[in-house]
């Protein structure tokens, strides 16, 4: 979790450093400018020194406003995720989660190097807090008990985090999709030969295999049965 000095000056409240900052250099700036390194870099480039060159000042600078690299990489993260899409007016529950959800999968989906962050806690930096404020408010006009809302959009973050992940590994493993998944294909049908996996051998027979879907159809079908059993849940407590 990032230190309480980067998270209020985050808010912009109390910018750090205390005394003599440099004019034009903040902790917004900065994240930024970790950020713009990540994606053109990649996450492994990114320094405490490789970001203050990027800002055009010293790395004993930036320690003046970013305790550390693990507060840096939150900050980072912050920058990527951006504010929530503006809720669309008469928005009911559900266009909001998926909404929610879709437009979160695009941020990540331009910021791949965001999802190999890991989470060090629960969201603190402005633009986190701002999604959960944005999910909890989409389920305001449900009869779902406070913890319920807190579960559901728990569940939904985790689901498109998930999804992203997926997607950079496969990504960095730079594989058609649609040349590994027939290679898939091959080689599971030369290994389950006979009647021991009769549904995959469905499966294959049908040609499921045979070809790469688009991440974003996979996407949504995950999404609506998560929104379908939210239907469930909504459904039963009216």
């Amino acid at each position: 979790m990032p230190g309480q000095g980067a998270i209020h000056a985050a808010w912009g409240r109390g910018e750090r450093p205390g005394r003599g900052p440099r004019p034009g250099l903040s902790v917004t700036a900065i994240a930024q400018a970790g950020a713009k390194v990540a994606r053109e870099e990649g996450l492994a480039a990114v320094s405490m020194a490789r970001v203050a060159k990027e800002v055009g000042a010293s790395t004993m600078a930036l320690y003046r406003y970013v305790a550390s690299k693990d507060e840096l990489l939150a900050l980072m993260v912050d920058a990527a995720l951006g504010p929530p899409v503006p809720v669309a007016p008469k928005e009911g529950w559900r266009a909001g989660l998926s909404r929610w959800a879709w437009s979160q999968h695009e941020r990540l989906a331009a910021d791949r190097w965001a999802v190999a962050v890991p989470i060090s806690g629960p969201p603190l930096t402005p633009n986190a807090v701002a999604w959960l404020e944005d999910g909890l408010w989409a389920l305001r006009e449900t009869c779902l008990p406070e913890e319920d809302k807190a579960s559901v959009v728990l569940l939904l973050s985790g689901y498109v985090r998930g999804e992203a992940a997926l997607v950079a590994d496969l990504g960095a493993a730079e594989f058609d999709g649609d040349e590994m998944m027939l290679a898939y294909s091959g080689m599971l049908r030369a290994l389950i030969v006979g009647d021991r996996f009769p549904a995959l051998n469905a499966l294959l027979d049908a040609g499921v295999f045979d070809k790469a879907d688009h991440p974003d159809r996979e996407f949504a079908f995950g999404l609506e049965r998560l929104l379908d059993g939210i239907q469930a849940l909504v459904d039963r407590q009216r």
